[in-house]
C-alpha cells in the first residue's frame, strides 16, 4: 500500500489537500463493514433536497443566518433549524448565536468538494460518451 500522500485526483484535478487521510481512494485497503455502514450513514444524511441546498448555500455564502436560509429557500425557520441541527451533529457545520440570530457556517473542508464531486458525476451523466473524468476547476 502506497503511503505518498495524494493531494489531487490523478483524473480530474480535485484538492485533497485539505482531508484528513491522504491515501489515494485506490491505495486504501477495502472498506470494513463498520466504514462502510457509517459511510452509507453520511449518504442517507446527505439524501435530502434541502439538507444538500442548506450545504451549498453556507459553502456559497460562508455564513449565513437561519432566517435568512429560509427566506432563500422558501421554508420556515424551524424546519430549515432543525436540518442545519443534523448536519451540526455530524460536525460539518458550526452555530453561533448574535442576539436573535444564530449563524451558521461550514466548518469542515470536504464539504465543498463533496459538492462539487456529486454536481460533476450528475453533469457528467447526461454525456453520451464521458469517461466521468469530471473536470473541476480550481
Amino acid at each position: 500500500m502506497t503511503q505518498k500522500p495524494a493531494t489531487t485526483h490523478p483524473e480530474c484535478g480535485t484538492d485533497r489537500s485539505h482531508c484528513t487521510s491522504r491515501i489515494a481512494l485506490q491505495d486504501r485497503p477495502l472498506l470494513t463493514f463498520v466504514q462502510a455502514v457509517k459511510v452509507t450513514a453520511l449518504f442517507k444524511l446527505l439524501a435530502n433536497d434541502t439538507r444538500v441546498r442548506l450545504l451549498h448555500h453556507l459553502v456559497r455564502t460562508g455564513e449565513a443566518t437561519v432566517t435568512g436560509m429560509a427566506k432563500t429557500l422558501g421554508m420556515k425557520p424551524q424546519a430549515v433549524s432543525n436540518q442545519l441541527m443534523r448536519l451540526s451533529d455530524t460536525g460539518m457545520l458550526a452555530s453561533r448565536r448574535d442576539g436573535n440570530n444564530v449563524y451558521y457556517r461550514v466548518i469542515n473542508e470536504c464539504v465543498a468538494p463533496l459538492l462539487d464531486l456529486a454536481l460533476c458525476l450528475m453533469e457528467d451523466e447526461g454525456n453520451s460518451g464521458s469517461r466521468g473524468t469530471c473536470n473541476v476547476k480550481d
